[in-house]
């Protein structure tokens, strides 16, 4: 037997990307860190390219937390304690005292029953989507929700997928009016926090649309939440979408591998439901959860998130935010202005949007272009992430390597 045929085919299909102009191509492989100097926030190191000390301009990592000497110490601690991994999966022997409490430390941050961790947010909406949907059951999207989301109601098989226009409430209650009668149960699942646009689910609106249409089903309408790249960046107190907008989910899943620095996806809801998913769940049952350490370092970076430094982060984070988005439009570029720290600048043309980021990789800094179809077409942008430890020099920089674009 032999994989030649297949080969010619990947290659062929890997060609085609490129002419698309949608390859992403080989990973720059990070080396090293080096810390802030000069009044200039850290610098990383890459593979290949020496001494060149780059700014990560498109890293989740929005408080800065991932190098922060109190959650090293923490994850540190618990290896020495449990080793470098669980051994097995949960309901075997893979449960650790850190996993038990960092479930009840995010069932508390979120002020639910119950929470539950798995070993990546994706893995989360995989895991929480398909045990909650029937063929009883019809699925209602906003447009632009996250491939996990699309690929868990593939997973899921519900009677029917329907797609509501993005953060069009007008279409959404509409939708639901042609669901009553067709089905028992109507799940409706948003991102809290468009990963691609940074902004945000109504979900205010959304909810209060859900109670009075809840009555029309005889299983009610259940609302998911996955708002990974809210908590911990969103919020007065940086618990998301759901703070922000005075509204709650009946289940959220988030991650821990943004704000807070570490890694691992979760959901919270009522005990009966993560009850439930412990059993049903395949990603939970049959994955090895994060390590015992990484669940000791994000309880670590919960509890500084909601004391006074957490706050400051966050004020340092919307400061700097505030300050690319200005610098941007006194500049007359597109922006979509918002209160999270993903600053999209558009530039509507693929080539443009690819030519931009070698522009700005040959001024030492990294950031991500978004092309069709990770966008609509005309949507392609640069994606710009603000994080806390940045600097306004580092912002500044930023605007003045942008100012000898000439695209």
């Amino acid at each position: 037997m032999t994989l030649d045929k297949l080969n010619h085919l990947l290659d062929n299909a890997l060609a085609e990307l490129q002419t698309r102009g949608t390859r992403k191509g080989a990973e720059h492989v990070v080396t090293g860190f080096k810390a802030g100097e000069g009044g200039f926030g850290p610098r990383c190191y890459l593979a290949g390219y020496g001494d060149r000390p780059f700014l990560r301009m498109n890293s989740n990592s929005y408080l800065g937390l991932s190098s922060h000497p109190k959650i090293i110490a923490a994850e540190e601690q618990a290896a020495r304690l449990f080793g470098a991994g669980p051994g097995a999966v949960r309901f075997i022997s893979g449960t650790c005292a850190s996993h038990i409490e960092l479930e009840n430390r995010l069932a508390r941050f979120h002020g639910r029953e119950a929470a539950m961790i798995f070993s990546a947010a994706y893995a989360a909406m995989m895991g929480v989507l398909p045990p909650l949907i029937s063929e009883e059951t019809i699925v209602l999207s906003d447009a632009l929700n996250h491939n996990c989301i699309i690929n868990a109601m593939r997973l899921a098989r519900p009677a029917r997928k329907i797609i509501y226009r993005h953060l069009d409430m007008n279409d959404f209650e509409a939708q639901i009016r042609t669901c009553i009668g067709q089905a028992e149960r109507l799940v409706v699942v948003t991102d809290g926090i468009f990963s691609m646009r940074g902004d945000h689910a109504p979900l205010h609106e959304i909810t209060t649309i859900c109670r009075n249409y809840e009555d029309s089903f005889a299983q009610g309408i259940i609302t998911v939440v996955d708002d990974s790249h809210g908590v911990g960046a969103f919020g007065r107190t940086g618990r998301g979408v759901e703070e922000h907008t005075g509204a709650r989910a009946d289940i959220l899943v988030a991650t821990l591998g943004k704000a807070f620095g570490v890694n691992g996806g979760y959901v919270v809801s009522d005990r009966a439901v993560i009850d439930y998913l412990r059993e049903t769940s395949p990603f939970y049952v049959y994955s090895n959860p994060i390590t015992p350490s990484e669940a000791a370092a994000a309880v670590q970076a919960i509890d500084l998130v909601d004391e006074e430094e957490g706050r400051a982060l966050l004020a340092r984070m919307r400061h700097l935010t505030s300050r690319l988005q200005e610098g941007l439009a006194a500049r007359g570029r597109e922006i979509i202005a918002g209160d999270h720290p993903i600053v999209p600048l558009m530039i509507r043309d693929t080539g443009k949007t690819a030519a931009l980021v070698r522009h700005l990789f040959a001024g030492n800094i990294l950031a991500t272009g978004l092309n069709y179809p990770v966008v609509p077409k005309g949507d392609e942008e640069i994606r710009f992430q603000v994080s806390a430890g940045h600097t306004e020099e580092d912002i500044d920089y930023l605007l003045t390597v942008l100012d000898g674009f000439a695209g």
